[in-house]
């Protein structure tokens, strides 16, 4: 009996250690990731090698690589920059923007402008897009062609051009996700200390001063890693192509890398050449992080 109670306390004394208790903590997490993750991420790229048919799964080396280069690929590729291009071209500077102006004395109901920005993010893209598609329907009685009409300028069938297609994916996703950038740059803001502000003011200098001087250097960081999600969810967009167009657009005019995927490995079922197309993605996304990690300096050596 004794014995048993002495196992049980030192049990009890190795788990409390400090050498233990930070790895049981970070234990749900490690096996999450490495379940959800790792393990998907490295079944991925064992499947690019592979032609997996009903029954029957084959190594076939680089073929599945070779077959990236293609028009679709290419056209799939170039949609996602260009969304992704013009996408930071909104998403950062107009959330900046919004933010200071939000976080300024003279503004009165912040805490409802501040809801009215974000609600938008919490609303489903199915639903969003529903209403998106009604906004720029075909039809000359459209609210977005009645709108262009008064300019006098013909109605515009949105949902068949190129340049029209990452208009609406782009004014989409700027719709959704333009509150919780301003709510990043709101978190930013707040750690700009008042006396750099008065010590301007001291100085004359004027509201585009004090913005481009103070208030763009401090929020460095906050505009990186806003960036940097920004440049991940546009390569990983899919949802905002799909309410327009569903899994394929008239000329893959919208087509991005991952209903690419979608094409290829579910539609098709062509599991290991859209496991190749998710690869490419992946390190994409990787590579992205990695420059995000190096700006920030997560790997500088700390000095004491």
């Amino acid at each position: 009996m004794k014995s048993t109670v002495k196992k049980e306390n030192k049990l009890i004394k190795f788990l409390n250690s400090k050498k233990v208790v930070p790895y049981i903590f970070v234990l749900p997490f490690i096996l999450s990731f490495s379940v959800l993750t790792l393990y998907p991420a490295i079944q991925a790229v064992v499947m690019s090698f592979q032609r997996i048919l009903p029954g029957q799964v084959e190594f076939i080396g680089l073929a599945n690589y070779r077959r990236l280069m293609n028009p679709v690929f290419y056209r799939a590729f170039r949609n996602t920059l260009l969304y992704t291009f013009f996408t930071l071209l909104v998403l950062i500077p107009v959330p900046m923007i919004l933010a200071v102006f939000l976080n300024s004395k003279i503004v009165k109901f912040k805490t409802i402008l501040r809801s009215a920005l974000f609600i938008p993010s919490l609303t489903s893209v199915v639903v969003a897009g529903l209403i998106f598609r009604l906004i720029f329907a075909e039809s000359g009685a459209s609210i977005a062609n009645q709108f262009i009409g008064l300019f006098g300028i013909d109605p515009i069938v949105w949902t068949t051009q190129s340049w029209s297609a990452i208009f609406l994916m782009v004014l989409l996703a700027s719709w959704r996700w333009m509150g919780v950038n301003v709510l990043y740059f709101l978190a930013g803001l707040q750690s700009i200390p008042d006396e750099m502000y008065e010590s301007a003011d001291i100085d004359g200098a004027n509201v585009f001063d004090k913005f481009r001087h103070i208030t763009v250097p401090f929020l460095k960081s906050v505009t990186i890693f806003v960036t940097t999600i920004s440049i991940i969810g546009g390569f990983r967009v899919f949802a905002e192509s799909y309410v327009f167009w569903g899994a394929s657009s008239p000329g893959n005019i919208a087509t991005t890398l991952v209903s690419y995927l979608y094409q290829q490995g579910i539609q098709r079922n062509d599991m290991g050449f859209g496991a190749a197309v998710g690869v490419v993605v992946l390190i994409i996304i990787f590579l992205v992080s990695l420059i995000y990690l190096i700006l920030t300096g997560a790997f500088k050596k700390e000095t004491r």
